[in-house]
């Protein structure tokens, strides 16, 4: 082959903007209630995705494999209409953008937010961080 065909990749016209915040230290379990239902009442967020720190039910490796983490920071959280178990510590929040918004506009709204509920510091940050089509390693079977 001598040649390349390239394809423009889109989704919902374009691949979404995402706003991306991580806080200067951990949230615990109630400031991560309060931070995620702010963002709720955000109306240019289509879905929110956290990352953060796992705490896991049981120890998984070492000489107490098997005995359960009784950790005080796994709880369950009101979010919106409905109770999630939480199962990480919350150091970091995905907002992802609806197609039509304008970006500046939720960006201010989403730093308003973050300014009144995190108390701890964080940055804000936009761009595109989670894949919106497949790639090659999701069609690959090995």
């Amino acid at each position: 082959m001598t040649g390349t065909k390239t394809m423009k990749t889109t989704y919902a016209g374009s691949p979404l903007p995402e706003v991306k915040i991580f806080t200067d230290r951990l949230l615990s379990a109630d400031s991560t209630e309060r931070v995620l239902n702010a963002l709720i009442g955000v109306k240019h967020i289509r879905q929110i995705n956290i990352c953060g720190e796992s705490l896991p039910l049981k120890v998984k490796s070492g000489p107490n494999t098997g005995i359960p983490v009784n950790h005080p920071e796994r709880k369950v959280i009101k979010f919106g209409d409905s109770e999630v178990e939480l199962t990480k510590l919350v150091g970091g929040f995905f907002a992802e953008l609806n197609a039509e918004c304008d970006v500046d506009e939720a960006v201010e709204e989403i730093r308003r937010v973050c300014d009144e509920t995190i108390n701890v510091g964080y940055s804000l940050e936009v761009g595109r961080y989670s894949k919106y089509r497949p790639t090659l390693t999701d069609t690959l079977r090995c």
